[in-house]
């Protein structure tokens, strides 16, 4: 098991909120963390998939009002939404007794059920976490090629070898079209959303067109919509929104789209191996991708990212806004020998970002012409973590 970077925010979160709510796509090791967590503080874990817990369950409020003196863990609580109002009871009843922190984890898969049913009767007492796939800090920088290829979910990257990857990423995308999605009461057509899937992948980090998207599937925008609003509520899709903040400039408002984890779309493209990644003409969009999740991933709370773009050609990639309000503009090439390109520049005038950064594969950092500085993606995703925990 490589240890979750997350962990440490994990175990401060509960010793200070009666709630957590730790969100993540199915199998990045949501239950995994949570086990570990709830073996070091004696806690009790129930997985409401399970007819045996559900059974224990039959009256919540006695059940669990019998173990307030320790954290209770409730894997997949959306499956049983009622249980919402049933710990708001408790944890006030908890809170009279005078304990006032650390009585729930809650996981679940889909942000946005997970997030209104707990917002709506938790407000207040609740705490929100998410759980990405691996990072280079948890990884090691050595990892780079192989976390780029495979993708951060557990049972991909630790693979003994890409084809075991390849095919449990298939499998994963499978499960999620022909079991998990219909779980959750979606009624979708498996087919119909893996080949909206599919297409996806083939126009990473393109501009959302739904009527584009509506036109090359045969579907209405509606249904465009829907697919994307799904894919992002499980925590698959990145809608990238444009910047357009105090900018007196012709700017591109349409979001631009990413497939949140490299592997995953990888799959979808049918690319097993590190040969056949760079010698595709989607290398460059996955590359982008997988840079642009690596550091908002490691980005302390709070911080934001946005692409800035202009009908002139400024362009910058990714601009991290961090909490206190300091602009990074991003650009992102492969190549430690590359250069931006001048549409970089011109935004950087635009905007007057605090941070001109070219990010690239290599390792280490040195500087460019114009205050600019290149430096390699696991280099920076190490300051950015770091600077998350001060």
């Amino acid at each position: 098991m490589i240890p979750r970077r997350l962990e440490s925010v994990l175990l401060q979160r509960l010793a200070e909120s009666p709630a957590v709510v730790l969100l993540g796509p199915r199998q990045v090791g949501k239950t995994t963390l949570a086990l570990a967590v709830a073996e070091r503080l004696g806690g009790l874990y129930l997985d409401l998939e399970s007819d045996h817990d559900l059974a224990k369950l039959a009256d919540p409020a006695l059940y669990l009002g019998q173990h307030l003196d320790r954290l209770v863990v409730l894997d997949e609580i959306h499956r049983v939404p009622g249980l919402f109002r049933v710990l708001r009871g408790l944890i006030d009843r908890a809170r009279r007794e005078g304990r006032r922190s650390g009585l729930y984890l809650l996981l679940g898969s889909a942000s946005l059920d997970m997030l209104r049913q707990s917002g709506e009767t938790l407000a207040g007492r609740v705490s929100y976490l998410e759980l990405a796939p691996f990072d280079l800090t948890e990884t090691g920088a050595g990892a780079l090629p192989r976390l780029w290829l495979r993708g951060g979910f557990p049972e991909s990257f630790l693979a003994p070898d890409d084809g075991v990857s390849f095919r449990w990423r298939a499998d994963f995308i499978r499960t999620y079209l022909e079991r998990d999605i219909p779980q959750l009461g979606r009624r979708i057509p498996a087919e119909h959303l893996r080949r909206f899937w599919t297409l996806l992948a083939h126009q990473q980090g393109s501009l959302l067109n739904g009527a584009a998207l509506a036109r090359a599937l045969g579907m209405d925008v509606k249904t465009v919509h829907g697919y994307l609003d799904l894919l992002v509520d499980l925590l698959l899709l990145r809608r990238l929104a444009p910047w357009h903040a105090n900018v007196r400039k012709r700017i591109v408002r349409s979001p631009k789209l990413y497939l949140r984890d490299s592997g995953v779309l990888h799959a979808l493209l049918g690319i097993s191996d590190l040969e056949a990644l760079q010698g595709s003409p989607g290398a460059g969009t996955s590359w982008e991708g997988f840079v642009i999740e690596q550091l908002l991933n490691v980005s302390p709370q709070g911080s934001g990212g946005f692409f800035y773009r202009t009908y002139s050609g400024a362009e910058i990639d990714l601009l991290l806004v961090l909490p206190e309000g300091e602009r990074w503009a991003i650009g992102i090439e492969r190549s430690p020998a590359a250069r931006p390109r001048r549409g970089f520049h011109r935004a950087c005038e635009d905007l007057t970002p605090e941070r001109r950064l070219l990010v690239h594969a290599g390792e280490g950092r040195h500087p460019l012409p114009d205050g600019l500085e290149a430096v390699g993606l696991a280099t920076l995703v190490g300051e950015l973590a770091a600077r998350a925990h001060v």
